[in-house]
C-alpha cells in the first residue's frame, strides 16, 4: 500500500497543506524545527492512529486551532485505493475513517496501512527501562496479529485489577481468580513474543553486518519469568512477596529483551553509531517480518536518523531501501546537497521537497 495524497488542516504547525507522494523515495528536506516530523507523525497517525512522538492528540492541534484533520489516499498494487481520515476535535473523541465510514474500535484499523518508523526516540530501546522494549514488541506484533493485541488488552485489564486488589485484600480465593485470568492469555504473548525474537534474530544480525561492514556481531535474546514454569504456580510461589510489596512480581509484563554487541550489553558498551546501527538493522528487520506476515510491504518512516552515522553506512543504508526488497520510503534530512547526492547515485526514484516552517514545496 502506498501514499498517494496527504492532506493536512491544522496539525502541529502545519495550517494546510497538501502533498503528492512518489512512488518510491520521498525526501524531506529543511532546517530542524520546520515541519519535516510532522509530516511523518501524520503518516504514522493514518496507520496506528496515534502520535510516534507519544503526544496527547490535543497537543497535535494547531496552536490557537480547535481541531485537526489529517486525510491519506493510498493505492495498492492492483490498483484499489483507500482513504483513511483521522478527525479531533478538542473535548470529542478521535475519529479514523476508512472510505467514509468510522471504525467502533481503532484496534480494527491497525495492519491495514503497515507501517515501519526509525526515529532519534528509538534511542530509548537501548537506554531506558525493559518497558519501552516491551512496548516495542507489543506494537510490531499488533501491525499482523489481532489475536495477540486482544490478549494483551485482557491480560493488562486482569493485572491492573489484580494490583488493584493487592493494596486493599489478601483473601486467597480472590488472588486464585485473578491468577487464572492472567495466566489464560500469558503463554499465548509469552509464546508469541519468543517467535518473533527469533525470527529478528539473524535477520537483524544480517542488516548490521551490512550496515557495519561486518565488523561487528550482534544479537537479541528474550528473557522471561515463564521460562521458569507455569504462570500460576509463578504466581503462588510469589503471593506473600506481591502482598507484601502491593503489586504482581511475576509475569509476562515483566519480560526483557537483551541487545549485545560482540556478547556484551550494547546500552553499555556500543558506541552511539553502533547503537543507532543497531537500532536501524532492527527496524529494517521488523519490516521484513511484516511484510512476510501480511503480504503488504509497510511504508518505511526514515526521520532524521543520517545523525551519529558516518558516510559509508548512510550510503550503505541509502543502498539497502533503494532495493526491490522495500517499498515506498519516507526521508527526512537537513541536507539538500547529501540527500541530492546518494539518492541520485542509488538508481531508485525519488522525489524531493524542500520544507520551510510550516510549508512543503516540490
Amino acid at each position: 500500500m502506498r501514499l498517494k495524497k496527504l492532506s493536512l488542516i491544522n496539525f502541529k504547525n502545519l495550517a494546510q497543506q497538501e502533498i503528492v507522494f512518489g512512488q518510491s523515495i520521498n525526501c524531506f528536506v529543511g532546517d530542524n524545527g520546520t515541519c519535516k516530523t510532522n509530516i511523518v507523525d501524520a503518516i504514522h497517525y493514518l496507520s496506528l492512529c496515534k502520535s510516534a512522538l507519544g503526544m496527547s492528540d490535543s497537543q497535535c492541534v494547531l496552536h490557537g486551532e480547535d481541531a485537526f484533520v489529517i486525510d491519506g489516499t493510498y493505492e495498492n498494487d492492483e490498483g484499489r485505493r483507500e482513504q483513511i481520515v483521522c478527525t479531533y476535535n478538542r473535548g470529542n473523541q478521535k475519529i479514523i475513517k476508512r472510505n467514509g465510514k468510522a471504525y467502533e474500535r481503532f484496534s480494527d484499523h491497525l495492519g491495514l496501512i503497515p507501517v515501519v518508523i526509525v526515529s532519534p526516540a528509538d534511542s530509548m530501546l537501548i537506554s531506558e527501562s525493559a518497558e519501552e522494549r516491551r512496548r516495542y514488541i507489543n506494537a510490531f506484533i499488533s501491525q499482523f496479529d489481532h489475536d495477540y493485541l486482544h490478549q494483551m488488552i485482557r491480560y493488562n485489564a486482569a493485572l491492573a485489577e489484580r494490583n488493584k486488589y493487592l493494596k486493599i485484600g489478601s483473601d486467597e480465593q480472590m488472588l486464585q481468580i485473578y491468577d487464572m485470568q492472567l495466566a489464560a492469555t500469558s503463554k499465548g504473548i509469552y509464546e508469541r513474543r519468543k517467535e518473533m525474537i527469533e525470527m529478528l534474530q539473524p535477520i537483524v544480525a544480517k542488516y548490521y553486518g551490512m550496515l557495519s561492514g561486518d565488523r561487528e556481531s550482534v544479537a537479541l535474546a528474550y528473557r522471561s519469568d515463564l521460562q521458569n514454569g507455569e504462570l500460576t504456580e509463578l504466581l503462588t510461589d510469589a503471593r506473600q512477596k506481591d502482598i507484601i510489596l502491593g503489586h504482581t512480581t511475576v509475569g509476562i509484563h515483566r519480560d526483557e529483551i537483551l541487545f549485545t554487541i560482540g556478547d556484551v550489553p550494547l546500552r553499555k558498551y556500543g558506541s552511539q553509531g553502533q547503537q543507532k546501527s543497531f537500532i536501524i538493522a532492527l527496524k529494517l528487520a521488523q519490516y521484513q517480518i511484516i511484510a512476510e506476515q501480511t503480504g503488504r510491504a509497510p511504508i518505511l518512516l526514515l526521520d532524521d536518523v543520517f545523525d551519529k552515522l558516518d558516510e559509508s553506512r548512510v550510503a550503505e543504508l541509502i543502498a539497502i531501501v533503494a532495493s526491490d526488497a522495500f517499498s515506498q520510503i519516507v526521508i527526512t534530512d537537513c541536507s539538500y546537497e547529501r540527500m541530492e547526492r546518494l539518492l541520485s547515485g542509488s538508481n531508485a526514484d525519488y522525489k524531493l521537497f524542500n520544507v520551510t516552517y510550516g510549508k512543503v514545496l516540490d
